[in-house]
């Protein structure tokens, strides 16, 4: 029976072992590191899931990112400097608030644009439908043909 329990132990601490790998463990030993990692990782977004941080994110790449945040903080990289590194290597895209510049002005514009391109097609549109709607008046041979098909009774006018 005791070797019986000791191997079903040792089989959930072997399946147990590839999810722990997965996961990026926070940095326990110092509260105020741990704390400058969630931020910083609240500063770079996901390649992967591109709408989360790489603090929310569950991604294996997320978790090499925070991998490789948690090497330069303890290289004694300073903020800037890690974001520099992550900059350089995945491009302005890498940050959740990528700076307004040249290359990313698409970026920061492009809500505005098609909300201004969503309203002219809405407006174009309403104008045409109130174009198309508009009555045309009876001309005077149409009035007598709908009086002739109404049996002539009362005055069509």
């Amino acid at each position: 029976m005791r070797s019986a329990l000791i191997a079903c132990g040792l089989a959930l601490a072997v399946l147990a072992v590839p999810l722990a790998a997965n996961e990026a463990v926070p940095t326990l030993n110092d509260p105020v590191a741990a704390k400058r990692e969630v931020e910083l990782a609240k500063q770079l977004r996901c390649l992967v899931c591109q709408n989360e941080t790489i603090a929310d994110s569950r991604a294996g790449l997320a978790v090499d990112l925070r991998n490789k945040l948690r090497e330069q903080m303890a290289a004694g990289k300073t903020d800037a400097e890690i974001i520099a590194f992550m900059t350089e290597r995945y491009g302005d895209f890498v940050l959740y608030r990528p700076p307004l510049k040249a290359t990313t002005v698409l970026l920061w514009a492009g809500p505005f644009l098609l909300l201004a391109i969503g309203f002219l097609i809405g407006w174009r549109a309403v104008r045409a439908r109130a174009n198309a709607v508009r009555p045309q008046p009876l001309s005077s041979a149409d009035r007598e043909r709908a009086e002739r098909l109404l049996g002539g009774e009362g005055d069509a006018r």
